[in-house]
């Protein structure tokens, strides 16, 4: 009588890579310095935000730095941005939580609601690096050091200022328990901590 055998195949997905390794597939896919201080400010603001929210600060962190890997690659077309990151980070078995995210943050692509604390964080958190930016840059010596918070809400409120950065997606930090000015100083002190790193 044969002998058959069963194989279980075990999928290994992979929370913890490495930062520097994550890095490396940031800038094999991304060239722009620009849109680099963006995932490397969202990373930071991930990171800050999952300490808030008592959640993986490395998986937060993971999320943040690699959300626009596809953008150099779709030319930023939001009719598709985040679905070639789905295939990449796919291939290499990123957790599906991170993908998820990532994908979610722009709605568009697919159709689908952002609805967990993570999408949402990802998606206000990223977007409020923007404008942040803007702030900074706009003051004379250029150093996000010398920001408030209360700077950032103000040009909240100025639409004509960083036109591009959306407000609605900002405001989603209501969605997850942070009212506008707690969520800008999170997001503010922890770009403040890599100010070097984001030529600010």
């Amino acid at each position: 009588m044969p002998f058959v055998f069963y194989f279980r195949i075990i999928i290994i997905k992979n929370t913890n890579m490495e930062r520097k390794e994550a890095l490396e597939l940031m800038r094999k896919y991304i060239k722009n310095e620009k849109l680099i201080y963006h995932c490397l400010a969202t990373e930071a603001v991930m990171r800050a935000l999952a300490k808030h929210f008592n959640e993986d600060e490395n998986k937060w962190a993971l999320a943040g730095l690699l959300h626009d890997l596809d953008v150099e690659l779709t030319n930023a077309d939001l009719n598709v941005h985040g679905l070639e990151s789905e295939r990449i980070l796919s291939e290499i078995n990123i957790d599906k939580d991170i993908i998820d995210a990532i994908k979610m943050h722009n709605e568009k692509a697919h159709g689908i609601k952002r609805n967990k604390l993570f999408h949402y964080a990802l998606a206000a958190g990223e977007t409020i690096t923007g404008l942040i930016f803007a702030t900074a840059l706009v003051y004379p010596d250029k150093k996000i050091e010398n920001v408030k918070t209360k700077s950032i809400t103000k040009r909240m409120k100025e639409k004509a200022f960083a036109a591009s950065v959306s407000r609605e997606i900002i405001m989603e930090c209501e969605l997850i328990g942070l009212p506008l000015d707690t969520f800008t100083e999170i997001c503010l002190n922890a770009m403040k901590e890599i100010a070097k790193d984001i030529g600010l």
